[in-house]
């Protein structure tokens, strides 16, 4: 049970620090990357409220797991694509 809280604990603190980045500057790049340890924050909490006691004798809820992997190749494609437009953004002449 240990384990539950401080998966909870991990995943509140990066939800925390994703937020503290997303709204800190107005740079782009940063927002991006805290976009991505939102993310992060929010696959590690569908992680830990997949987890079931041993006490109940259950496995780990399989669907959850399922949707974080799905969530993890959506978030990387969406990061690429981000990066792309910014780097073309960037490269435009003033």
């Amino acid at each position: 049970m240990l384990s539950f809280y401080l998966y909870l604990a991990t995943a509140a603190l990066l939800l925390g620090v994703g937020s503290l980045g997303l709204w800190r500057g107005p740079e782009l790049l940063r927002r991006i990357l805290a976009l991505n340890v939102i993310g992060a924050g929010i696959f590690m909490l569908m992680v830990s409220l997949a987890y079931r006691p041993v006490l109940y004798g259950e496995p780990a809820d399989s669907v959850l797991h399922a949707l974080v992997l799905t969530g993890l190749v959506v978030a990387v494609s969406a990061t690429a694509f981000a990066l792309a437009l910014l780097g073309r953004l960037l490269a435009r002449p003033q």
